[in-house]
């Protein structure tokens, strides 16, 4: 494993300054953000597809760091329901798996989707209950007549260029948890896994080293977030979990995203990290960063102090009594 950083954090850096800035940090490999709801201020896929000067200075800038790249990330939602920003951000995908491929990258990251109800929606419509019965049907046909065929359009696509999609559960999409996210993998194929973000399995209520158990079992995890979240038991107390205030509104909402460590302690972001060398993994510790009590570097530091004793490096496994 090799602790990483999420580079949209800087991404009013310019590209050389920005991976400048996380070397003298320590960091060594990156995850570029390539279009959809992160934008692209690093990578532009589709200009350097277009330009192979481009795409040689591009990937130059980073091999004279001794810089890898984790993955080219992509979070859109290719299945909306308004036509022109669904095709606009399943172009955004399609552009970066052809990237990652030149590029020699063998991830890309997206969400799954959310489309409407029905064929004549405006806006996404994402459920939370089975009852009254409309909503489950609603379900059932998000998943008929939307993400499977979908994914499994795309999993071809992923197939031919040789590279992997780790769709991020994320509430507010189809795929949002453990079982969501083995759905989408058993049912379009096994180029599609998971980008795991400890975050919003946190205040949801799960257990994340029992997810990544679940979704190792099945070789399901291709790339991670290290992202904590923190619990406001009290507002918890009176309002659950589900709650749409703004982000900015922290002290009113039942839970907030912090720095890693700010929201679970050492101990549970060891297990998640010993879950992560238990399964197999390793790939990146991407870091990301939305705490809105911190400034970015502020968060970035700490994050790195945190995460770098606990990395397991290559060979940490190999017992002398075995």
């Amino acid at each position: 494993m090799k602790l990483g950083v999420f580079a949209v954090l800087f991404s009013d850096l310019s590209l050389e300054d920005m991976l400048d800035h996380i070397k003298e940090k320590g960091i060594h490999t990156v995850e570029i953000g390539a279009g959809g709801y992160i934008g692209d201020a690093h990578c532009k896929p589709e200009e350097l597809l277009a330009d192979d000067e481009k795409c040689r200075a591009f990937k130059q800038a980073f091999d004279d760091r001794d810089i890898s790249i984790s993955a080219l990330s992509c979070h859109g939602n290719p299945l909306h329901p308004n036509p022109e920003i669904a095709k606009d951000h399943h172009e955004k995908f399609v552009n970066a798996v052809k990237l990652a491929a030149k590029l020699g990258v063998d991830t890309v990251v997206n969400f799954s989707g959310c489309p409407g109800e029905s064929d004549y929606s405006k806006h996404p419509v994402w459920i939370t209950c089975p009852w009254p019965n409309d909503f489950s049907e609603v379900v059932e046909w998000q998943w008929r007549e939307k993400v499977i065929p979908y994914w499994k359009e795309q999993a071809m696509l992923l197939e031919d260029y040789g590279v992997k999609a780790a769709i991020e559960p994320h509430p507010g999409f189809c795929v949002y948890n453990t079982e969501t996210a083995l759905r989408l993998r058993k049912e379009c194929g096994e180029q599609i896994g998971v980008n795991f973000d400890p975050s919003h399995y946190f205040w949801q209520g799960m257990n994340p080293v029992q997810a990544i158990k679940a979704l190792g079992q099945e070789n399901a995890l291709f790339h991670f977030h290290a992202k904590d979240t923190q619990i406001e038991s009290r507002n918890c107390e009176l309002n659950g979990v589900l709650d749409t205030k703004s982000y900015k509104d922290i002290n009113s909402r039942s839970w907030v995203f912090r720095t890693v460590g700010y929201g679970h302690g050492e101990g549970e972001w060891r297990d998640i990290i010993s879950a992560l060398q238990v399964i197999g993994y390793e790939g990146a510790i991407s870091i990301e960063h939305e705490d809105g009590l911190m400034s970015i570097d502020e968060g970035f530091t700490k994050a790195v102090d945190f995460l770098q004793g606990m990395i397991i490096h290559e060979g940490a496994k190999d017992l002398w009594w075995a």
